[in-house]
């Protein structure tokens, strides 16, 4: 069983009413989630939906020439399962965790039946839904109209909401893969990140010096998303600045 104060560090999680979290505390199971777990794979069933606490997991679509392509990031704000409540039981994305750490778990038959018996259950999680699906298409306009460098900038801002502090362990060959780029590209726009002062990248980690100046270096989609997420889950801990 699970602490109230542990499962808190889960933006939804953080929301449910007393009385539904009494329900849900035995069912929740703490799990680890090491970096490049696959916790779905493509069309697969799912049988347990995750609550990331300290991790974050990518949501990305593999094409038939081995090419891969984000569409979402998921950390503390969410949770990895949404296919279950919109009925479909399994979607054709795959999650990877992109940063190690821990999450809660719990069986898809109990979320369903707390779904479907808890108005609040229900208006949490399509509200989480929404929020999702805009960062999704928000993400699609981004890998369509914007260079390569506010990709980047986009991509380091979500990851670091959903991490406690300014460094994220993650190869260029991963980031291009996440990113739907050449490596290359990833490269070039890290290097003109780091002699702007902006970021350091060493050894496969990556730390932001000046978040502000990140912001500004970025696209509007970053914005777009996380005004989204503020708006709909305004109501449990903010994501972090």
């Amino acid at each position: 069983m699970v602490a109230r104060e542990l499962a808190c560090k889960n933006r939804l999680l953080a929301l449910l009413p007393d009385e539904v979290f009494a329900r849900w505390w035995p069912e929740l199971e703490d799990v680890d989630l090491p970096l490049g777990a696959v916790l779905r794979e493509s069309g697969a069933r799912i049988s347990h939906a995750v609550f990331p606490l300290t991790a974050i997991v990518c949501l990305f679509y593999l094409l038939e020439d081995g090419g891969s392509n984000e569409i979402a990031v998921i950390g503390h704000e969410g949770l990895v399962g949404m296919p279950l409540f919109m009925g479909g039981g399994s979607t054709l994305s795959r999650a990877v965790v992109q940063s190690a750490g821990r999450g809660l778990r719990v069986r898809a038959d109990f979320l369903m039946t707390e779904f479907e018996r808890q108005p609040a259950v229900m208006q949490l999680l399509l509200r989480f839904t929404q929020a999702l699906m805009t960062q999704m298409s928000q993400t699609a306009v981004c890998n369509r109209h914007h260079a390569v460098v506010q990709q980047l900038c986009r991509w380091l801002l979500l990851s670091l909401d959903r991490l406690p502090g300014n460094e994220l362990v993650m190869t260029q060959e991963l980031i291009a893969n996440m990113l739907g780029v050449r490596r290359e590209g990833v490269t070039e726009a890290a290097g003109r990140l780091s002699r702007e002062g902006l970021i350091e990248y060493r050894r496969g980690r990556i730390t932001v010096f000046d978040r502000p100046a990140l912001e500004r270096r970025a696209c509007e989609c970053y914005g777009v998303v996380r005004r989204e997420y503020d708006r709909l889950l305004s109501r449990t801990l903010p994501l972090r600045r």
